[in-house]
């Protein structure tokens, strides 16, 4: 237990200081600025009551969590949240990741449709897209180690990544060719 003297120092030198970034913090991240004054009071309140077992080290990172702790402890009290209470909660916390698992999710659902998209490939076209996109060869390098030109690497790249796009917006994933270039110039002439 700390003593009232020593904490009665900390409170004025390390935590009363940071009194107008707090009461900024509180006003732009909850509704209504009549409540800001007694929020500050009682993220003061926690804080003082926190610090009787052990002075916390970072007190600027300590008063800002207990804030934002009470912001979202209010926000799941209240009946009836309204999306507007909380200002923007996404620069409350940055580290919270609330929605990891629904990214989680989603991310594997992307990685099996890519991958679907991939075997629906034809063989060279497949081993291109791999080459390039999955191990990172140049064109250069993807070209010698298959035996083809550069030419085919780059255009075999193009309607993989295409069809593969397709197939990950739900389309049927084929190849589709446009005219070639000597079909263009024929319609030129």
């Amino acid at each position: 237990m700390i003593d009232d003297l020593r904490l009665k120092y900390w409170f004025c030198e390390q935590v009363l200081p940071l009194e107008p970034a707090l009461t900024r913090y509180l006003a732009r991240n909850w509704r209504s600025g009549d409540d800001v004054a007694d929020l500050r009071q009682d993220v003061y309140e926690a804080a003082l009551s926190g610090a009787r077992h052990e002075i916390p080290v970072n007190v600027s990172g300590y008063v800002f969590a207990i804030a934002r702790n009470m912001l979202i402890n209010r926000t799941k009290r209240s009946r009836v949240v309204q999306f507007e209470q909380l200002r923007d909660i996404e620069t409350m916390d940055r580290n919270a990741d609330l929605m990891a698992s629904d990214r989680h999710l989603d991310a594997r659902d992307a990685l099996r449709r890519a991958n679907d998209g991939l075997e629906a490939l034809p063989p060279r076209c497949r081993e291109v897209v791999r080459l390039r996109k999955v191990e990172g060869l140049s064109t250069r390098e993807t070209a010698e180690r298959m035996g083809v030109g550069r030419d085919t690497v780059e255009r075999q790249l193009v309607l993989g990544v295409r069809a593969m796009a397709d197939a990950m917006l739900g389309g049927s994933g084929r190849i589709k060719r446009g005219p070639s270039v000597r079909s263009r110039r024929e319609k030129m002439q």
